[in-house]
Order: C-alpha cells, then structure tokens, then sequence
C-alpha cells in the first residue's frame, strides 16, 4: 500500500481569483484529498504592480511524492485554469500552486518570510514552528500583519 502524504500548498490568483481560488480547490479534490482550507487573503501583487491577488493554504493528502505532485497535479490543473508561464515570474496570473510543506519538510526557503504563504498557512498549522525564528507560526503570523497590509476575505471560499 502507498503511503499517504500531507502537502500544504498555497494557491494564489490575480485575475478573476473570486472563481479560480474555488475551482482550484473543486480541481484538486479530483487527484486527492482536501483536508483543509484556510480562508483567502488579499494583499497586493508581489513583484509588480498588477492586480491584487488572493491567496489561501490547502492540506491536500495524497500518495504522490513531490516531483509526482507537481507534474502530475500541480500543472495540469495550472493548464486547464489557463496559467501562462512567462519569463516575468511576477506576471499577473489565473492560478499558481506552491508547495509550501511536504510531510513536514520546507519545500521553499524564500516562502517563510511572504505575508500571503505565512498568514493563510498560519491558519492551518498555528503551531508549527517558524524554520527561521524562535516562534511559533501563528506568532509571526501577526507580526507580520502588523507590517504588512493583508486582508480576510472570508466570503470566497465560505461555500467550498
């Protein structure tokens, strides 16, 4: 029997996000389990000055490893919702899904200091502790929104 996986990954949209952020999580119940939703975040765009994005963290389990995951779930659903990968990796874009955690281990060091991955991820794994500081995850959490403008926005995935 295959061992079941847990990956916390982080979906973001900035063009038309009320719809893609749901149909995202619709899509991912199709390859796996959904165990877990955080609510949306809107912050502005990271890296440009395009639309604001929404952002939220899902704990998908799944029997796939990583390189698995990511070809065999991750981009296709990318593809069907649209996404165009460009050498502006800041681009505007339908849908893009992160690996955030897998089984526990880091997948991106970069992520941990992102508002929109640390503060939807917080939501999920309050107390799981912050690779690179003393704290707990939902500590820096609100650091963090202390700094940073990001916002709940309860109503779009409320009936996923």
């Amino acid at each position: 029997m295959s061992e079941i996986h847990e990956a916390y990954l982080n979906i973001g949209s900035n063009l038309r996000p009320e719809n893609n952020l749901p149909r995202t999580i619709q899509m991912l119940r199709e390859y796996g389990q959904v165990e877990a939703i955080s609510s949306a975040w809107e912050s502005q765009a990271f890296g440009s000055d395009g639309p604001n994005f929404l952002n939220a963290c899902v704990l998908f389990k799944t029997k796939l490893d990583v390189p698995a995951l990511k070809a065999d779930v991750i981009r296709p659903i990318e593809t069907a919702l649209g996404r165009i990968r460009s050498a502006d990796k800041f681009a505007p874009r339908v849908i893009d899904i992160d690996i955030i955690l897998f089984d526990g281990a880091l997948s991106n060091a970069e992520f941990w200091s992102i508002a929109f991955v640390v503060v939807p991820l917080a939501e999920l794994l309050p107390d799981f502790p912050h690779p690179f500081k003393n704290q707990k995850l939902v500590q820096v959490s609100e650091d963090i929104r202390r700094e940073t403008w990001i916002e709940v926005r309860p109503e779009v995935l409320s009936s996923v």
